[in-house]
């Protein structure tokens, strides 16, 4: 097994964690954070399956280097939404939402 395959096969694990966080999770702040998780399995996915014998390849590590910034944006917009939101509401939970 190469270590680009592990490397996926741990961005595969990470991105199914971020996905059962974001389904399950009716916290707004956990299910951001589930989804920057399940945004840093995909990276993880994308530059492990980009090597070709152990050499990685410039144009996915562009492509996943160019990700994390916007990444980073969207997670400072949902953050600055969901501030909104809890001193609308004061909640942090979305109003449609059951709570278990």
């Amino acid at each position: 097994m190469s270590t680009g395959f592990v490397f996926a096969l741990a961005g595969a694990v990470l991105f199914s964690l971020g996905v059962a966080g974001v389904v399950l999770i009716g916290h707004l702040l956990r299910r951001i954070l589930a989804f920057n998780l399940m945004g840093s399995g995909a990276f993880l996915v994308l530059v492990g399956l980009a090597q070709r014998q152990d050499v990685a390849d410039p144009v996915p590590q562009a492509m996943v280097l160019t990700g994390i910034v916007v990444a980073v944006a969207a997670t400072a917009l949902a953050l600055a939404l969901v501030r909104k939101l809890h001193a609308l509401t004061g909640q942090l939970g979305l109003p449609g939402d059951v709570d278990e």
